[in-house]
């Protein structure tokens, strides 16, 4: 027996489906955000969270995992677990850190099956220098840079990361760095802000 065999494995048909399924799943949130707006709001969010009472921990974290797949940004999630768990702050910390974890890492290793790697298969000197500055000595510095700055989704270095193969370990340790001091800040901030 083998160990290198993929424990299952999609026809092209399948994952031509699979992708745009994907893609219409996108469109439908950018349709709905477009049209409501206030539907992702942090207002919104806690208020669906909390029509599943003692399940709205764990409804928080699916939430969490799920939404890098629909481009969704965790920001209005944070905020939101501010608002539903003021007294537990930690708790708000640890759930969104693991939920970006969880999503990043289903993202990476999902973006070759979506078709980003073909994107970046391209023998291109960008996409060369892309691939060596992330794989390069101060990569996990590139990546926690980007996972950190507030104005551009942490979900693309995830899709990018995983197209290009960067080495995993560099990866989760440098979007766990910058989403770590970006949600410390968003949360106990924000949470001085309200009070």
């Amino acid at each position: 027996m083998t160990l290198n065999k993929p424990i299952f494995i999609l026809n092209q048909s399948t994952l031509k489906y699979i992708r745009l399924l994907w893609i219409a799943i996108i469109l439908v949130f950018v349709l709905i955000y477009m049209l409501n707006p206030t539907v992702f709001s942090k207002e919104a969010i806690a208020d669906f969270i909390m029509k599943y009472h003692d399940y709205g921990i764990l409804v928080y974290l699916l939430i969490h995992i799920f939404r890098g797949f629909v481009l969704l940004p965790s920001t209005p999630l944070i905020f939101a677990g501010v608002l539903l768990f003021p007294s537990d702050l930690f708790t708000v910390l640890v759930i969104s850190l693991v939920g970006i974890i969880s999503s990043s890492l289903l993202i990476y290793f999902f973006s070759d099956k979506l078709g980003f790697s073909a994107i970046f298969s391209k023998k291109s000197n960008k996409i060369n220098l892309i691939k060596e500055k992330l794989n390069g000595k101060y990569g996990v510095f590139y990546i926690m840079g980007w996972a950190f700055f507030p104005f551009v989704p942490t979900d693309l270095i995830c899709y990018v990361a995983g197209a290009l193969k960067i080495k995993v370990t560099t990866f989760i340790f440098s979007i766990f760095l910058g989403e770590l001091l970006l949600c410390s800040i968003y949360i106990y901030g924000s949470s001085y802000l309200i009070s």
